[in-house]
């Protein structure tokens, strides 16, 4: 690693990224953007299940709090940079991951009364258990025609933050009465760290159905979905503030920990998905990105407001200032790989692979590479953890038609990777409908890097170049872009995200083309896609929902 303690003039700041089973951190240089350290911790506990209903996903809070300690330190013991020298962090996190906090800022969890009940836990955001909540509240909406709908697709996605608290409200009331404050988890972090309440708008907008006209929900709305709703306003507790907004400064038991100076600025925090976007250098409308990882959340900022159905959310200046960025994705990516590699692949594959010492997902991809789009007569639907966008029902699940006898391993992960890019372009679709158009595609995350024939299958299957992003850590990279507008001219970062963004974010050299013959045979695929999609997505067969236990 690089030693940079003689380049004294030189500026950095950190960026930590928290996604669903690790974090990683990297240390970023103000003037050129390049990452002088990075590092990754997984979380020891992982996702909680023991004892737990299927669609539960809970995490240990101290997991989150010991690895900002760990990631951060070795970043500046690996970089050799002077503390002084370090002017800002920013952090973000997969979102609505939060959970219920004591008046002091004690995590509910940690009072003995509480310490088994799920509803104490930090809930990660693919805790599904609230669609019956996340129905309810979109069936009232519909009924007094509440504005917020238009800007969440028509539908609340019972990923968000509100479901949650509805279900904790109606299965727990004692855990939501005895909660001071309901907080993001990064939004926690930040308090560690600066010892200031804060809430991120960014945050609010999309998992609590907030904008700058109307605030929150009504307190009548939320008292006819359950009594108890009626006083969240004052369970949502700290000083707003918008991204790029220094939040606070490091305390002198934080920054003594971490290695760091008191005083050092603490950014905003934000959505591990939205903040990746300066990484690829965007810093104005009609360029989407998407972050490809466990999941996958597609980003596309526009100085439009359209009703786009089914979307995560529209909200303005959450971003980038001015633009109204849409919130679309995918609850299952890498999730959807990884499950087949773990319960479907046969011995004499694995073997293949260590023989040959490549992984499981390198060999599927070389066979799979040597079919043609649509050889193998199969075609899935990616709803293994149900659908995002532009259904927002987690209760669809999964299903591959064409299996035959002849059917080989290959030819099902291809159909899978295939499957995601239809998904993909299904959103996009609604999108164009809405009048919002895409007229550049990015692409960031772990999947980008490492699996170049899925990238292709995207760029053949959606029709469109993909270019990606030059930074390994999208998220981690973009938190730090916005930890330089955070910090300011004088400290040495920058006076606005948009400064920050075209000094530091860089898009990279590889991109993906179409190939017309693989475009038109994929076009022809996406048809059938299209007939399942809504076949068992709109209500033409509501199997998959009575399958779902």
């Amino acid at each position: 690693m690089e030693n940079i303690c003689e380049m004294q003039t030189t500026k950095y700041v950190i960026g930590l990224d928290y996604g669903t089973l690790s974090a990683r951190a990297v240390l970023v240089a103000t003037d050129s953007g390049k990452v002088v350290a990075e590092s990754v911790c997984s979380y020891p506990h992982g996702i909680l299940s023991e004892e737990l209903p299927a669609d539960f996903a809970l995490q240990e809070i101290d997991d989150y709090v010991e690895t900002m300690y760990c990631t951060i330190k070795q970043v500046v013991k690996e970089s050799g940079c002077r503390a002084e020298d370090v002017i800002g962090i920013g952090i973000d996190a997969t979102s609505s991951t939060f959970l219920p906090l004591l008046e002091n800022g004690t995590p509910l969890c940690k009072k003995e009364e509480y310490r088994r009940n799920p509803h104490a836990q930090l809930k990660l955001w693919k805790h599904h258990g609230a669609q019956e909540e996340a129905d309810r509240i979109t069936a009232l909406a519909k009924e007094r025609q509440e504005k917020f709908l238009m800007r969440c697709g028509g539908k609340v996605n019972a990923e968000w933050m509100l479901p949650k608290l509805l279900e904790i409200a109606g299965k727990a009331p004692d855990i939501y009465e005895a909660t001071d404050n309901f907080m993001e988890v990064s939004d926690y972090l930040v308090y560690l760290l600066t010892g200031e309440v804060t809430r991120c708008m960014c945050h609010a907008g999309y998992k609590l159905l907030w904008n700058e006209e109307d605030g929150y929900p009504s307190e009548d709305f939320l008292r006819m979905l359950h009594p108890l709703l009626s006083d969240l306003r004052k369970k949502l507790r700290g000083r707003e503030i918008q991204v790029g907004e220094c939040a606070g400064r490091l305390t002198k038991e934080a920054a003594d920990r971490l290695g760091l100076q008191e005083g050092t600025a603490v950014a905003a925090s934000l959505i591990d998905a939205h903040v990746a976007v300066p990484s690829a250098g965007i810093d104005g409308p009609d360029k989407a990105l998407m972050i490809l990882g466990t999941s996958c959340c597609m980003l596309l900022c526009s100085e439009r407001l359209s009703y786009i159905k089914g979307i995560s959310g529209c909200v303005k200046n959450a971003v980038l200032p001015g633009l109204y960025a849409y919130e679309a994705g995918q609850s299952a990516v890498g999730d959807l790989f990884d499950w087949f590699v773990s319960n479907c692949v046969p011995g004499r594959y694995e073997k293949e692979a260590a023989e040959r010492g490549i992984s499981i997902h390198s060999l599927l991809c070389e066979k799979a590479g040597r079919l043609a789009p649509g050889e193998s007569g199969l075609v899935a639907l990616d709803w293994w953890n149900g659908n995002r966008s532009c259904l927002a029902d987690a209760r669809l699940s999964g299903l591959i038609v064409g299996l035959t006898l002849r059917t080989r391993p290959e030819e099902i992960y291809r159909a899978l990777l295939e499957a995601t890019a239809f998904g993909m372009r299904a959103i996009f679709e609604e999108f164009e409908q809405g009048g919002i158009m895409a007229k550049e595609l990015y692409a960031c995350g772990g999947i980008v890097g490492k699996n170049p024939f899925m990238m292709q299958i995207y760029a053949d299957v959606l029709g469109k170049t993909i270019f990606t992003s030059s930074a390994d850590q999208g998220s981690a990279f973009g938190a730090s872009v916005y930890a330089a507008a955070a910090a300011g001219v004088s400290a040495g970062g920058y006076a606005s995200i948009g400064e920050a963004v075209r000094a530091m974010g860089k898009a990279g050299e590889i991109k993906y083309e179409p190939i017309p013959q693989n475009t038109e045979a994929y076009h022809r695929l996406y048809k059938q896609y299209k007939i399942l999609h809504d076949y068992f997505g709109t209500g033409g067969n509501e199997v998959m929902h009575r399958l779902r236990c």
